[in-house]
């Protein structure tokens, strides 16, 4: 056999004219590259090493392992790739067995993608419970301080979201951090809430990771009742006892966060840029709601509160059209039969005889705290 070849060695640039020549060794043999002029050996290589290389329609390239990069043998015209493949069949079988690898390992890759999707999706969410449990407090409470600073610089103006009462020493904020107080009192969560009043038209209220709470004054004025509004802050308190903000940014940023507490990230602003808006616009799972509920009911076993009088609010503020936005508290904390009912069923449990949440002259307070901001 003696077929037209170039030859490349792959150290230079220069393109050899060569002659190929298959020479039998025993069960084997090898490829022999010889120069097209002098018929001097260029190169000899061993049939087990030869592979075919990507090439163009009308040309066959072969390599061989253990050889320089770049080295080839480029063999051109249906004759001569004809000859060359008939001589040398395991070119061909070798192809196919690496078209048969590349097809596994493409179908395998696609598996893993698919697994990791789902992993992400499905998993994350049912393992955030327990990740948020190793979560140091520390590391939550810079988190939400992150996604707050986030949310007031979206949500208000250039200062933030502006407070009704910003003095923390008045009769309405004192009111309502006792409230806090009783409210917490005996539970031994890690952090201490606090209660953010801000003037917005938007009827909502939503607590974020570490424990701080906004209550927005579209929503107080709705208020008809103290019961009302105790109830609504007590579910809020009970999404932070439960960490329920941080079980929702795991699911939200999941491996990223996971990552970066492992790496050590404890300011949180690697994970938490860009969830903030998603935190408050999303629901939290029905059984974070149901928890938050039965904490609010426990509030009301000590205070004199009706856990019910939230449903009253939600479905009251529902109700109008001009509260019926992405933020509304309806779409955040979406009332169903089923939660409705057990807010009933919890309120009919509590003792008689109970302190009220707040005095005539506190509730009165906090009612005319945001006076001025936007009525509903």
């Amino acid at each position: 056999m003696s077929i037209p070849a170039r030859f490349h060695d792959g150290l230079v640039s220069r393109v050899h004219e060569t002659q190929l020549r298959y020479e039998h060794e025993g069960e084997s043999g090898r490829l022999l590259v010889l120069d097209a002029v002098s018929g001097a050996p260029l190169a000899a290589w061993p049939a087990e090493n030869l592979y075919l290389v990507p090439a163009r329609r009308d040309e066959i390239r072969i390599g061989a392992n253990g050889e320089n990069d770049g080295a080839r043998v480029v063999v051109a015209g249906a004759e001569h790739i004809g000859r060359i493949r008939a001589t040398l069949p395991l070119l061909a079988q070798r192809q196919k067995q690496e078209r048969g690898r590349q097809i596994r390992l493409a179908a395998l890759s696609t598996m893993a993608l698919a697994m990791v999707i789902a992993a992400y999706i499905f998993g994350v969410p049912l393992i955030a419970t327990r990740v948020v449990q190793l979560v140091p407090p520390g590391w939550e409470d810079g988190i939400g301080q992150t996604v707050a600073s986030q949310i007031e610089s979206s949500l208000g103006d250039e200062a933030g979201l502006p407070l009704c009462d910003p003095n923390p020493q008045s009769h309405a904020n004192r009111a309502i951090a006792r409230f806090v107080d009783a409210a917490l009192d005996g539970v031994g969560t890690p952090f201490s809430p606090e209660v953010r009043v801000v003037r917005s038209d938007v009827a909502n209220a939503f607590a974020l990771p570490g424990g701080r709470v906004y209550f927005f004054s579209a929503l107080l004025n709705a208020a008809r009742t103290p019961d009302e509004f105790a109830a609504v802050l007590a579910h809020e308190l009970g999404h932070v006892v439960y960490r329920h903000g941080m079980e929702q940014l795991v699911s939200t940023a999941g491996t990223g966060l996971l990552v970066g507490f492992i790496l050590g990230d404890m300011t949180g602003i690697s994970v938490a840029a860009g969830l903030g808006a998603t935190l408050i616009d999303s629901r939290f799972s029905r059984e974070a709601e149901h928890e938050a509920d039965r904490f609010a009911a426990d509030v009301a076993q000590r205070l004199d509160f009706q856990p019910w009088a939230l449903a009253n609010l939600i479905g009251r503020v529902s109700q109008d059209s001009a509260f019926d936005r992405a933020l509304a508290l309806f779409n955040t904390h979406p009332l169903t039969d089923e939660r409705l009912a057990a807010l009933t069923l919890l309120g009919q449990e509590r003792p008689d005889g109970l302190e009220p949440p707040f005095t005539r002259d506190e509730w009165q307070a906090i009612r005319s705290m945001c006076i001025g901001s936007s009525a509903p």
